[in-house]
């Protein structure tokens, strides 16, 4: 039977989100893992000749269970597909659409899926990137996320993380500009904690939220490095009791940006440990 487990962490603050081939991947186990969200993946993870079988898997499996699904980007002949097969579907959490290069591809994903379903832009294209603006404000934008590979490809850089600030950074702008959680990074290919304990501490220092994961060891890595440090959550609850304590009264300059970062480090962690 599918599973039911709910997941405990919003979409906005979600750190690790997973996908899964529609194909053949076993939805059950992932629902499971230690993923804040769980994605379907129609995308390119799925031969063109197995889409139609592997929405048909995803669309039964969601008359049971929750997940959000990656469906294929608006240029393609699948777009369509997917959204006529998934709109309505009880378990869908939302899409995340594959290569958004534009606001009205997001905006036209949102509405024809009766425009109650949250949409997450997937950028992994130059000309995304540098349209990240307007995608962030499109209608029906949850959060962007970061296709790393793809756009790896379409711009041919390296794997370099010096040369990967500048997406990053623009996708980060994007999203305050517009008003969005933090954006979701690319996956990291590799089975050694270390490196993925890095890789997660990279994106977090540019200030990405949450980060894409491709099996079910990843998870627990990136949700403990994405979250607030016990050192941190120790500072934040120390400096709000001694801010209250004093009647919040604000001594100097340093006291108000102090106060914020405090107030969103508890509101995380306890976010994160409910």
């Amino acid at each position: 039977m599918p599973s039911t487990i709910a997941r405990s962490v919003t979409p906005e603050l979600s750190r690790s989100w997973m996908l899964v081939n529609a194909a053949q991947g076993d939805f059950d186990a992932a629902a499971r893992s230690d993923a804040d969200q769980v994605v379907l993946d129609l995308e390119d993870a799925v031969d063109p000749r197995g889409k139609g079988a592997a929405r048909e898997r995803v669309c039964t499996w969601l008359d049971a269970a929750t997940a959000w699904v990656r469906i294929n980007d608006r240029t393609t002949r699948f777009w369509s597909d997917d959204i006529d097969r998934l709109r309505g579907a009880p378990g869908l959490a939302g899409v995340m659409l594959a290569k958004a290069e534009t606001a009205a591809q997001v905006s036209e994903t949102f509405d024809r899926l009766g425009g109650h379903t949250p949409v997450i832009a997937l950028i992994e294209s130059a000309v995304g990137v540098e349209n990240a603006v307007e995608i962030a404000r499109a209608r029906g934008v949850l959060r962007l996320a970061f296709g790393s590979g793809d756009y790896r490809h379409d711009t041919g850089t390296a794997a370099d993380d010096a040369v990967m600030a500048y997406p990053r950074s623009r996708l980060v702008v994007a999203s305050r500009v517009a008003d969005l959680p933090g954006p979701i990074d690319g996956p990291a290919v590799t089975d050694d904690v270390a490196v993925l304990e890095a890789k997660t501490a990279t994106s977090v220092a540019f200030g990405l939220t949450g980060k894409l994961c491709l099996n079910a060891s990843q998870p627990a890595v990136i949700n403990r490095v994405a979250s607030p440090s016990s050192e941190d959550t120790a500072w934040a609850t120390d400096f709000l009791s001694e801010f209250e304590a004093r009647g919040r009264v604000v001594r100097d300059g340093s006291d108000p940006p102090r106060l914020k970062r405090a107030e969103k480090i508890a509101r995380l962690a306890a976010e994160y440990t409910s």
